[in-house]
């Protein structure tokens, strides 16, 4: 099999917007499964996890957490059960090291027949050399949704769902929620059983019930950091922690949003005002555009780089930690992060 062929079985899945790119990663595991849809989401799968049916087993990995000789050593062991193997690997864009890149793009020009490679970044593209060897019918950058397209995604769900909901329910709900339709199916699903179903949904009741059900998250987290208010980020760590959220995938989601903090600071110091250009960069929601306003007026771009430099740096000190309480670890990130920040 020549290298171009090979790139058919390699798939690089990058952007902000959640939702599709599941629903794309889902179309592939039907597809390679013998007795199709036999999970719904990879995210089932803890990191190096492996799960089987259907003729297919698939394993999870994040970058930083397994290494990539570790990695490739495993996708090139055959598998004594499985008649296809589906591994993803999360994260993708920390793929940096020359040596990891090499291992890598020998690995995509020439993998076991049996084998197949998904790879995933919130960011809209990582290392050139992998880049490349992946068929361009494979690779495509998954956009958050524009304000249109959220709005009619809204007001679809609950239409379905048997609902009828105001302008300014589906404005709130846009504003609490994260940017993505992952998020949005999650809080919508969790805001009609409490609700009657032929009801009007109004923006009042959107926000009261779904201050009650919404789920801490990196990016929950990350809105208090914008904030400046250092008690409530404190408290939303305790939350994750007690929810044993895994370490990794919160400084993942957190060094997405210090990245696109960056972004963002570079286009208000370049003085930018066109609304596409932010949206490009994954800011263009209600709730995405206050919370960056906030983080904008508390750090500028030496202080944002520094604060990715600090999630870079305690990201490894908890993997190293050993039996260190990882709360003391956390609350000592956090105080450093907020210390950086100009008081509000």
């Amino acid at each position: 099999m020549t290298g171009k062929t090979n790139a058919f079985k390699a798939w690089l899945f990058l952007g902000p917007e959640i939702g599709e790119k599941e629903s794309a990663i889902k179309e592939i595991r039907k597809n390679l499964s013998s007795f199709g849809d036999v999970l719904s989401g990879e995210e089932k799968l803890s990191p190096g996890e492996r799960f089987s049916s259907g003729g297919l087993e698939e394993t999870v990995y994040y970058t930083g957490e397994t290494t990539v000789s570790t990695m490739i050593s495993h996708m090139r062991n055959g598998s004594l059960f499985a008649e296809k193997r589906l591994f993803i690997v999360k994260c993708a864009e920390g793929i940096k090291k020359k040596e990891d890149i090499d291992q890598l793009t020998s690995f995509i020009e020439s993998p076991p027949d049996d084998t197949y490679l998904i790879m995933i970044s919130e960011e809209t593209s990582i290392s050139k050399g992998i880049e490349k060897l992946v068929s361009p019918a494979n690779k495509r950058i998954f956009w958050e949704l524009s304000d249109s397209r959220k709005y009619e995604w809204v007001e679809n769900f609950f239409r379905k769902e048997g609902f009828r909901i105001r302008e300014d329910g589906i404005e709130t709900i846009l504003e609490l929620v994260e940017n993505n339709t992952a998020a949005l199916k999650q809080e919508c699903s969790r805001l009609t059983l409490f609700l009657e179903r032929n009801s009007e949904i109004s923006g009042e009741a959107a926000e009261k019930w779904l201050s009650h059900t919404r789920q801490e998250s990196a990016f929950t987290l990350f809105s208090r950091i914008a904030s400046g208010d250092l008690s409530r980020s404190l408290e939303s760590m305790n939350v994750l922690l007690a929810a044993k959220e895994a370490l990794p995938a919160i400084f993942a989601g957190l060094a997405s949003c210090f990245r696109k903090l960056m972004n963002y600071l570079a286009l208000k110091e370049e003085g930018v005002t066109d609304e596409a250009e932010f949206r490009k960069i994954g800011v263009s929601s209600p709730g995405a555009k206050r919370d960056y306003a906030a983080a904008g007026r508390r750090y500028n771009s030496a202080s944002a780089e520094t604060c990715l430099a600090l999630t870079a740096e305690y990201d490894l000190l908890t993997r190293a930690s050993g039996t260190f309480p990882e709360q003391i670890l956390m609350n000592k990130y956090l105080y450093k992060i907020h210390s950086l920040g100009r008081s509000s």
